[in-house]
Formats: structure tokens, sequence, C-alpha cells
């Protein structure tokens, strides 16, 4: 039984963890909208801190769940918990996948953000090089070519 209790605290602070991580992200939103490269850099910080303990429940979750007489080829590791009748420590497990997920589509948020600006930092970049659309040359089979800073016009 003692397995199933250290299960059941890992899970519980997965649930407390993950929450936190929640609403980590949720500011890591309004710091990218705001651009506050400053903030951003602690929340990053603080998110990984969080994301290292969350991984090392993991492994620590499935040497209980094997000790348990769980089979990680078996499937999921939810499956098992609920067959094996552990009501209370299945509730916590679909409550941090809950959250888990809640997780990764803010992240998933964030990370279009992110792009999205990466690639008008990209554009601001190439404009200020006077790398426009509208400038044109003629390519090697006499078509033309819009030129970017990326083009290579000549080589040695």
């Amino acid at each position: 039984m003692a397995t199933i209790d250290d299960l059941k605290d890992l899970l519980s602070q997965d649930v407390d963890q993950l929450r936190v991580l929640a609403e980590l992200l949720k500011k890591e939103k309004d710091c990218l909208s705001a651009s506050d490269v400053r903030a951003l850099q602690g929340l990053t910080s603080e998110k990984n801190q969080l994301l290292e303990q969350v991984r090392g429940r993991a492994r620590q979750k499935i040497h209980c769940l094997v000790a348990m007489g769980y089979k990680p080829d078996s499937g999921e590791p939810s499956g098992f918990i609920r067959s094996a009748g552990l009501t209370e420590l299945y509730d916590l497990w679909k409550q941090a996948d809950t959250q888990m997920r809640e997780c990764q589509s803010l992240n998933q948020h964030n990370g279009r953000v992110v792009a999205h600006l990466q690639k008008r930092l990209s554009r601001l970049t190439d404009i200020f090089r006077g790398a426009t659309g509208q400038q044109k040359l003629y390519g090697q089979k006499g078509e033309h070519t819009t030129v970017s800073s990326r083009t290579i016009l000549a080589s040695a």
C-alpha cells in the first residue's frame, strides 16, 4: 500500500505544480503581448524549474506503477489504475492529465505567438536591410526572382 500512497503523493504534487505552470504560461502570454523581455526571462527560469520537477516525478511514477504490477508495454497507465479499482488514484491521474493538457494548450498558443513575433522581426530586419519583396533580379535562367537577405547573389 505504500506504493499507492507514494503514487497519490506524486500525483497530488503534479496537480499542484501543473496549476502553477498554467498560471506561469498565462503570465508568459501577457509578457509576450507586452514585449516584456525581462519578465519573460524570469518566467522562463521558473518554468524550467517546474518542468524539471514534473519530469523527475514522471520517472518516480513509472517506478511506482511497475512496483504495483504495471507493464509499460501494456498500454495507458490510467487503464491499469482504473482496472485495479483504485478510483481515488484514477481521479488524481485524470486531474493531472487535464492540467497537463491545459499546459500543453497554453504552451502551444505561446509558441504560435513567438513564431509570429519571430516572423515579424525577420520581415522588419529584411526591410531595414533594404531587401523588400519588390526588389527583383534576373536569375541564371533569365527568370525574375525576388531578392531577400537570404538570397545568394554571387559566390567566389
